[in-house]
């Protein structure tokens, strides 16, 4: 996708566009601190997919247990997920003043203190409160972690590096539900989401212990003005609405699986038991892959072929999940897990390369529409489920690729028509 200027205006402080940084101030594969900076940030990314999503393998548990219906239990998601979306753009404005690392920080942290205290919840109301403060206080880290790595990572090795910290999302994904089947198939739930607790606690210890101190931020001053402006500004770039609405769709497509992938196992013809049903996750591996290999794809293919075949993929997985075979449902979700974590790796990468100012704001935009995706997937797909089967929540996925495509096809005729205009001008000046 070929980049674009915001339009945001030059502001003095948190909000102005970085000085450019010599390159040899900046990471990159062979350079020291590289290593340590991708170890950190792979481990911050587990932390936050385990904790964000503890209790989506244990729908079926909860509604159990608590007597509720999918729809209800699906909030015990959609809360920390929706929550996450509305906090972002703020706390990535507390990253430009107070500096990415130390936001992160005290993201995981709190996250993950949450995370000791949410097993104690006494009901699904107070499970749900919990895990809402939860995904607030997660916020913090998607925004503040693209912005230190288009700071402190070279350009042309942007894609690789956030491919990377999406592969950690991957793995927090996947180890999470992977912990809380198991756990819950011997101890209950509650154990389950303790143990993804202490999980985050080994990985926040990891993360500060490894990441290397930011060298090209420039803390500024907060100014609110400033900060409605800049997002005016990303908000009326048009190659940045679309970004941000693919973002949303591909996590939608997400969040509705992956909410009732569960609901489906457990019941005729499958029966899986729980911890076999945790252990499907294991396809997140597939995840780690596609999304670190998102920079050789637009190597080859370009952003929007990468985009294309991200797409193709995602619908080929949602058909096949139809049959009523485990090796077809199992493949469709590596399929599914595939496409998915490769469009998302190279639309957020794209949204870092776009903003030319306000990148962490630019970057806080996309994680507010790409976790509202997935509040909004996780809800209606249980909807979806509960009046049409699997079936129901096929078809939500299906409509929602269909969106990612219009988008796309919408940005490569918009880019033909700026590529014709210079040339119509010419020639109408030559007559």
């Amino acid at each position: 996708m070929p980049s674009a200027s915001t339009g945001a205006p030059t502001t003095v402080g948190a909000l102005s566009s970085p000085s450019p940084e010599p390159t040899s101030s900046r990471l990159a594969p062979g350079v020291p601190g590289y290593r340590r900076m991708s170890f950190a940030l792979f481990s911050a990314g587990v932390a936050t997919f385990a904790l964000l999503y503890s209790t989506q393998a244990l729908l079926p548990a909860l509604s159990g247990d608590f007597g509720v219906t999918a729809s209800a239990a699906s909030w015990t998601v959609s809360a920390a997920t929706g929550a996450l979306a509305l906090c972002v753009l703020p706390l990535s404005a507390l990253s430009e003043r107070f500096g990415r690392v130390r936001l992160m920080t005290v993201s995981l942290v709190v996250a993950t203190a949450l995370g000791l205290l949410v097993p104690f919840a006494p009901g699904p109301e107070w499970l749900v409160a919990l895990r809402a403060v939860q995904g607030a206080a997660l916020a913090g880290i998607p925004a503040s972690a693209m912005a230190y790595l288009a700071e402190e990572v070279r350009p042309k090795a942007l894609i690789a590096a956030i491919g990377l910290f999406v592969a950690g999302n991957s793995i927090g994904g996947m180890s999470g539900r992977i912990v809380t089947g198991w756990v819950a198939q011997l101890w209950g739930w509650r154990a389950a989401l303790a143990a993804v607790g202490l999980m985050a606690v080994v990985c926040t210890v990891a993360f500060r212990l490894l990441l290397p101190k930011a060298r090209n931020f420039t803390p500024g001053s907060l100014n609110p003005s400033a900060l409605a402006r800049t997002v005016r500004g990303h908000l009326s770039d048009p190659l940045l609405m679309r970004l941000y609405g693919i973002g949303a769709l591909f996590m939608t497509v997400f969040g509705a699986v992956y909410t009732v992938i569960g609901y489906r196992l457990v019941d005729a013809p499958f029966g899986l038991p729980q911890g076999v049903v945790g252990s499907v996750f294991l396809v997140y591996l597939v995840g780690t892959v596609s999304s670190a290999a998102a920079g050789r794809l637009v190597g080859r293919l370009g952003r929007r072929g990468a985009l294309y075949l991200a797409v193709g993929t995602t619908a080929a997985g949602l058909l096949l999940s139809l049959a009523d075979s485990l090796t077809a449902v199992l493949l469709g979700l590596v399929l599914i897990t595939a496409g998915f974590f490769a469009g998302h790796a190279v639309a957020s990468s794209s949204v870092s390369r776009t903003a030319t100012t306000g990148r962490a704001q630019a970057s806080a935009l996309y994680q507010s529409a790409y976790y509202l995706g997935s509040s909004v997937g996780g809800t209606l797909g249980a909807v979806a489920f509960h009046s049409g089967g699997w079936a129901g929540t096929v078809l939500l996925g299906l409509l929602a690729v269909l969106g990612v495509v219009s988008i796309t096809l919408y940005g490569s005729y918009a880019a033909r028509v700026r590529e014709r205009r210079p040339m119509l001008s010419a020639a109408a000046v030559r007559h």
